[in-house]
């Protein structure tokens, strides 16, 4: 069911609302299956992701997970990204997140974080809210230490914050089903 989404290139969910679903080509097996895993207990709430994670054995998110890691682009990123400009600086000092993330936001320090260098914009500022939703059934993410790096900013700040994201290099990508072209 994974390509039916994550396989269309520019394919956007509509609930909570309407953004690119993320590229999960080329993300790091653990952190597809962490995900995977909170989708499954409920910490991420999306209810799609949810059912879809519900149905799934550990052992089907493990596979799921080392399918799509290993979906790299033939070519490496390259190395140089813009620089961003002075508020968006901040906003990364702030936040330091570099220090989870890793080098370009592309080499997370641990396997179970995302990379998130050229994921979608609208994606990174509709999950970065979602760390601030609390007690909502359906809407939000449950983790402490993205909820409290997510909640001193504002709308406006994620939005900068996901815009400069976006725009950096990275290993990301939509890899569309033979089948379904």
């Amino acid at each position: 069911m994974c390509i039916g989404c994550h396989g269309i290139v520019g394919y956007r969910a509509s609930f909570p609302e309407v953004y690119q679903v993320p590229m999960i080509s080329g993300q790091g097996a653990r952190y597809l299956s962490a995900a995977l895993q909170a989708y499954r207990k409920g910490d991420r709430r999306h209810p799609t992701m949810r059912s879809i994670a519900g149905s799934l054995s550990d052992q089907d998110i493990e596979d799921l997970a080392a399918f799509y890691a290993a979906q790299l682009p033939a070519a490496p990123p390259p190395a140089a990204a813009a620089a961003p400009d002075a508020q968006v600086a901040d906003l990364l000092k702030r936040g330091n997140c570099a220090a989870c993330h890793g080098e370009g936001l592309n080499k997370p320090i641990d396997a179970s974080y995302p990379k998130l260098a050229g994921q979608h914009g609208d994606y990174l500022y509709a999950a970065l809210r979602a760390y601030r939703v609390e007690n909502h059934p359906q809407v939000g993410r449950a983790n402490a230490i993205m909820a409290a790096q997510a909640k001193p900013y504002t709308p406006a700040e994620l939005k900068a914050l996901s815009t400069y994201i976006a725009s950096l290099p990275g290993e990301l990508q939509t890899v569309p089903n033979a089948k379904f072209r």
